[in-house]
């Protein structure tokens, strides 16, 4: 048995999942899935499923769906399979996007998928980066992050505050922390190594990631603990209008300022 896809049941045991339900499962099909968290997307989420067969996704990759619990119904069994999805798996459990993720990072390794990219199920990022994260998979990198930010990125209507916040706050926090130059912390468009997941001195299953922490979380200890991690660019265009995005008004900014300053301080790292 390959001993880098092995999980003991006493490993497993320890970790911290809400519970979930998989309504679609066709099996692992390809060594990197990619997981797109979802929650009332509507015709975004089909629009970015259509991009994603344009760009054949589903030929290098299980394209696997988490929802939090969509009521919208866009997340027809038979579009989805029309689609190229692989699977969708349903949190039923408490949480917001930490625990989706959870959910979606439990499933995928105990598949048995040697790598996972997350990208955004709101159409914002365009799938055509997700070959270019694989293939930095494929090559040792443990944390690819996207950046509309680096050279041959682009942001599109990013709204002004967040921009601001995101440039001259977030990554540079994040960045003096870990030791590594982050220049786009925000957003979930990702790929983790399966050796870097399961870590201990990482330890993501655990139930104090439960709203927008676990990704800020990441981003300051990986690079701390020596895994590989690097930036790619990306395009990420916000949509004239209503800005699609599940953190909005001064308080949800705000609880995103203070999980950084959480992290920061190391309130998240395990205890033992």
């Amino acid at each position: 048995m390959n001993m880098k896809k092995y999980i003991s049941e006493e490993d497993r045991a320890t970790w911290q999942v809400p519970t979930m339900e998989t309504p679609l499962w066709m099996g692992r099909q390809h060594p990197f899935c990619v997981v797109i968290p979802v929650i009332n997307e509507g015709e975004r989420i089909k629009s970015l499923l259509k991009r994603m067969e344009v760009e054949q996704i589903s030929s290098i990759a299980d394209i696997i769906i988490i929802d939090g619990g969509s009521t919208d119904g866009s997340l027809e069994i038979e579009e989805l399979k029309q689609a190229g999805v692989r699977g969708l798996v349903v949190k039923t459990g408490p949480g917001k996007l930490s625990a989706q993720l959870r959910c979606a990072y439990a499933f995928s390794l105990d598949q048995g998928y040697e790598g996972i990219v997350t990208i955004d199920g709101n159409d914002k990022d365009d799938p055509e980066a997700i070959p270019s994260f694989i293939k930095a998979l494929e090559h040792g990198v443990d944390f690819v992050q996207a950046s509309r930010f680096l050279p041959g990125g682009l942001a599109v209507n990013t709204p002004k505050l967040r921009d601001f916040a995101i440039r001259y706050i977030h990554a540079p926090c994040l960045g003096f922390v870990s030791g590594f130059k982050w220049t786009d912390t925000t957003q979930g468009f990702r790929a983790y190594s399966r050796r870097m997941l399961l870590d201990p001195k990482i330890a993501p299953f655990r139930d104090i990631f439960a709203t927008y922490e676990l990704l800020a979380y990441l981003s300051c200890c990986v690079p701390r603990l020596g895994y590989v991690c690097k930036e790619l660019p990306t395009v990420r265009r916000y949509p004239n209008g209503e800005v699609p995005t599940k953190i909005s008004g001064f308080k949800g900014n705000l609880s995103v300022l203070k999980i950084l300053f959480l992290t920061c301080l190391h309130n998240y790292d395990p205890k033992d």
